[in-house]
C-alpha cells in the first residue's frame, strides 16, 4: 500500500512593501521517500494573494527546496517554492530568481559563506510578551541572554522552534533573548559541519523555512510573530537581522586583509541601494542610538556595534574572516540581502 505523505507549497506573496508567507498543502500517495524532483509544479490564484489580476489570475508554483515537516511529523515535507507566471516565466515578486541568477553568474565561483543573524518580537493582546497591560516593564538591561521568570518570556516557543528547526535540517546555530523583553533571535548559517552548505542561497531558503515554522508553532501558542524593525516606538531597541557574509578571499590568511578591504569599499559605494533593498521601515531603527549606525552614514569598524559594517574581533586580530553587515533590518528579504552582497562583494573578486 502506498505511503500517504503530505507537503506544505510555501511562498512569497505580492503584498508590499512587505512581502508575506503563504502556503498550502498537497497529499501526495508515494511508496519512498519523496525528493524534490517529484513534486510538480502546482496554481494558486494569484488575485487573492497580490499576484495577479481576477481576470487572469491563475500562477505556478515551481518547488526548489524540500525538506521534512516537523510539525506534521515523519513522513511529510515543507517545499520552498518560487512563483512563475502562468506561462512559466518569473513573476516580478520572485526575489529568490535575483540570486539564483547571481549566484549563478559569479557568486559560486567566489564560494560565498553566509548567516544570518534573525531577531523577532513575540506578541499576545497587542503587546510584547511580558509587558504588563497598559504600562511598561523594567528598562532595557536584565532582559538580553537573561534566564529566571521576571526576564525572559516566551522560551516555551522557542525551545519548540529551535528543535523544529534541527529537525527540519535548517542550519540554526545559535538563539538567544533580545535586549527588549519579549524580543529573541535565531541564527541560521555556517556551523563548520562537514558537508553542510552555507551558500547565500540555501542559507536564505532555511530563513524563511524558519520564519515558517516559527509562524505555525505561534499558532499553535495563541502568540503572534512580529518582526517588524520597530515593533515598538520610543526608546526600545529595533529588531534587526543582522548578516554575516565572506567569500573564499576573505577567510584566507594571504587574501583576506585586501578582499575584506576591498569588499567594504564596494558596499560604501553602493550604501544607498542596499538600504532601498533592507526592509520596510528600516529608518525607525537606523536612527545611531541602540547600536545602529544612522541610515544617512555608512561607517566600518572593529568590533563597533554602532556601525554600518562590524568587524569582528576575531577577523580583525588575523586579519581574514568574515564581516557583519549590521543594517538588515528584521522584515527584510533574506534573498535580496543575500544578492546585493554576492552582487556588490562578488562581482569583482
Amino acid at each position: 500500500m502506498a505511503k500517504i505523505s503530505m507537503v506544505e507549497y510555501i511562498w512569497l506573496d505580492g503584498t508590499k512593501p512587505t512581502q508575506r508567507l503563504r502556503s498550502k498543502a498537497r497529499v501526495f500517495p508515494f511508496d519512498k521517500n519523496l525528493e524534490l524532483s517529484d513534486l510538480p509544479e502546482w496554481s494558486f490564484d494569484g488575485s487573492s494573494t497580490g499576484q495577479a489580476g481576477g481576470e487572469d489570475s491563475d500562477c505556478l508554483l515551481n518547488p526548489v527546496f524540500l525538506c521534512p515537516d516537523p510539525i506534521r511529523g515523519q513522513g511529510n515535507y515543507l517545499a520552498m517554492c518560487e512563483v512563475l507566471n502562468a506561462d512559466g516565466s518569473i513573476h516580478e515578486t520572485n526575489t529568490r530568481s535575483l540570486l539564483r541568477n547571481t549566484m549563478e553568474k559569479y557568486g559560486y565561483a567566489t564560494d560565498p559563506y553566509i548567516g544570518f543573524e534573525q531577531e523577532y518580537t513575540l506578541f499576545k493582546q497587542g503587546r510584547p510578551l511580558g509587558w504588563p497591560e497598559g504600562g511598561y516593564p523594567a528598562p532595557q538591561g536584565p532582559f538580553y541572554c537573561a534566564v529566571g521568570v521576571k526576564n525572559v518570556y516566551g522560551r516555551a516557543l522557542v525551545e519548540e522552534h529551535t528543535i523544529a528547526c534541527n529537525e527540519a535540517g535548517l542550519l540554526v546555530y545559535g538563539i538567544n533573548a533580545e535586549v527588549m523583553p519579549g524580543q529573541w533571535e535565531f541564527q541560521i548559517g555556517y556551523r563548520g559541519v562537514e558537508k553542510e552548505k552555507a551558500d547565500p542561497l540555501t542559507m536564505a531558503d532555511h530563513v524563511w523555512l524558519a520564519r515558517y515554522l516559527m509562524h505555525m508553532l505561534g499558532e499553535q501558542h495563541g502568540i503572534e510573530i512580529s518582526f517588524d524593525n520597530k515593533p515598538v516606538k520610543g526608546n526600545w531597541n529595533g529588531a534587526g537581522m543582522h548578516t554575516n557574509f565572506s567569500t573564499s578571499k576573505m577567510r584566507d590568511p594571504k587574501t583576506g586583509a585586501s578582499a575584506i578591504k576591498d569588499a567594504i569599499t564596494n558596499l560604501q559605494q553602493t550604501h544607498k541601494i542596499h538600504i532601498e533593498s533592507y526592509g520596510d521601515g528600516l529608518e525607525e531603527r537606523l536612527t545611531g542610538d541602540h547600536e545602529t549606525c544612522s541610515i544617512h552614514e555608512f561607517r566600518s569598524g572593529n568590533s563597533d556595534r554602532g556601525a554600518s559594517i562590524r568587524i569582528p574581533v576575531s577577523t580583525a586580530s588575523k586579519g581574514y574572516g568574515y564581516i557583519e553587515d549590521r543594517r538588515p533590518g528584521a522584515n527584510a528579504d533574506p534573498y535580496m540581502v543575500a544578492y546585493r552582497l554576492v552582487d556588490t562583494i562578488c562581482r569583482n573578486s
